[in-house]
Formats: structure tokens, C-alpha cells, sequence
């Protein structure tokens, strides 16, 4: 597998990961569910939601140690850092309707011209 897609794939599997927590944790009825941990605990423990999250996050660990077995670890940290860090802001923006500030459009901005300069003559 190209090095390339596996920064991809690892990205999104990241993203989605987060998502699904996100979705369970919703589901769970979201910070009230915070309030009390022992009944966020047994509600984790029989929620699809949960071992889903699980099952994909694990997926991820396996393709970062690929990654990382392949890339070097500066280089594939901030690859998959700055397409997290760029990818999750929107998908909450889209999925969730939360909003992006001028400020945080500035951020992800500066996070690809980083990541572009780290990476440079490297991938």
C-alpha cells in the first residue's frame, strides 16, 4: 500500500473514530451523561456505539503502525495531525452544525502550509 494512502486512511479512520464517539457519547445524552460516571460506564458497556468506536479505533492503531514502520514518525505525525486537524473541524461543521470561525479557517490554513513544509521531498 502506497505511503500516501496510508496517511489517508489513517487520517480518516481518526476522524471517523472521533465521530463515532461523538455519536455515542450523544446517544448516551451527551454532558448530562458526564454528570454521573458509574451510569456512562454501564451505559458504554452495552452500547453498539461503544464497541464500534472500539473495532475502528483498532483498525487505526494497526495502520498507524504501519505508517509508522514506513514513514518517519515527524513526517507521518504531522501528515495525519494537519488532515485531522483540517478534516475534523469540517466533518463537525457538516454532520454536527457546529461553526468555524475566521480565526479557525485561519488555523487550518496555517496547518496545511506547515504540514507542507515539513513534508516537503519527503512523501
Amino acid at each position: 500500500m502506497p505511503t500516501k494512502l496510508l496517511i489517508i486512511l489513517v487520517t480518516t479512520n481518526a476522524v471517523l473514530g472521533q465521530l463515532l464517539l461523538k455519536h455515542a457519547l450523544t446517544t448516551f445524552g451527551g454532558r448530562t451523561a458526564l454528570e454521573s460516571m458509574g451510569k456512562l460506564v454501564s451505559q458504554a458497556l452495552i452500547s453498539p456505539w461503544t464497541y464500534l468506536t472500539i473495532a475502528v479505533q483498532a483498525v487505526g492503531f494497526l495502520l498507524w503502525m504501519t505508517l509508522v514502520a514506513r514513514e518517519k514518525l515527524g513526517v507521518a505525525t504531522a501528515s495525519v495531525g494537519a488532515g485531522f486537524y483540517i478534516l475534523m473541524p469540517l466533518c463537525a461543521w457538516a454532520i454536527y452544525g457546529e461553526s468555524l470561525t475566521s480565526l479557525q479557517w485561519l488555523g487550518m490554513s496555517l496547518i496545511t502550509i506547515g504540514v507542507t513544509c515539513v513534508s516537503l521531498q519527503t512523501l
